[in-house]
């Protein structure tokens, strides 16, 4: 019997769908492209009347955006680190280590991803300018970013090796391996899709993060190129095309750290749906 092939409705749906979710992409990218007095004629849907490439020159040189860039980079790579080193190891122990409280742990990760992050703004606030020290510096973003997305990258990891067969890490362990030489030795090269695909997240997340930039840095030097978009609105009016090509340059790595990762970020997502 021949599978049923999706009927027209479908594809007309499926169409819909993809042209809603690209048309803030598509609005922004054509005001990218415009003059600001053809925005202040209301002509945002439209196409340029002339292909006007100076924006994003602009937006970058007069933005500064070079700096900034560093700056991303320099929250962004080493929070990923951080939360790829240690939510591997809390995903090994607790999918693969038999211990009392385990299910109680993996829950309070879980309930950690729960947690709306409004309600932690004034205490993280407090935390990192009065308890902590880390107020306006790297660091205290680096250690927040850590701290927040550790819950969700274990839970990932966790999942992740449990389908990793338990016959492999007894054999090791018979052949007389540490668990530590288990996880670098055997485990470690199987989760290369895992870490592929929960990079690409992460990398996206934390490079595209504004509001904690914003609570957490006040020197304008140490600010990622996300909130040093406020630069280029202009003083007296909105310079919407600016912004918009300075949102395009901003958007550039992680469409870059995708486009590099898709095919392990696919195969990561879907390793072990069909058990």
């Amino acid at each position: 019997m021949e599978p049923r092939r999706p009927s027209w409705l479908f594809w007309l749906l499926a169409l819909v769908l993809v042209l809603v979710w690209i048309s803030p992409i598509l609005a922004t990218l054509l005001t990218s492209l415009k003059t600001l007095e053809e925005l202040n004629q209301g002509l945002y849907w439209t196409f340029p009347k002339h292909w006007n490439l100076d924006n994003y020159i602009e937006a970058f040189v007069n933005g500064g955006f070079s700096h900034y860039f560093i700056n991303s980079f320099i929250y962004t790579i080493p929070s990923l680190f951080g939360i790829i080193a240690l939510s591997s190891l809390n995903g090994f122990v607790l999918s693969k280590l038999k211990f009392k409280g385990r299910e109680k742990i993996t829950l309070l990760f879980l309930a950690g991803m729960l947690l709306p992050f409004q309600i932690l703004l004034i205490p993280v606030f407090y935390l990192s300018s009065n308890i902590l020290g880390t107020y306006d510096s790297y660091l205290g973003v680096i250690l927040f970013h850590i701290a927040f997305q550790l819950g969700f990258a274990s839970f990932f990891m966790r999942n992740f090796m449990k389908s990793i067969p338990d016959s492999i890490i007894e054999a090791a362990r018979m052949d007389g391996c540490s668990n530590l030489k288990i996880f670098y030795s055997v485990v470690l090269p199987l989760m290369k899709p895992a870490i592929a695909a929960l990079s690409t997240l992460l990398f996206t997340w934390i490079w595209n993060d504004y509001l904690w930039a914003l609570i957490l840095i006040q020197s304008d030097e140490l600010k990622p190129v996300t909130t040093a978009l406020e630069n280029l609105k202009g003083q007296w009016v909105s310079s919407y095309n600016l912004q918009s090509a300075g949102a395009i340059i901003a958007a550039i790595p992680p469409v870059l750290i995708f486009a590099f990762l898709q095919r392990h970020f696919v195969k990561g997502l879907t390793m072990g749906s069909g058990k």
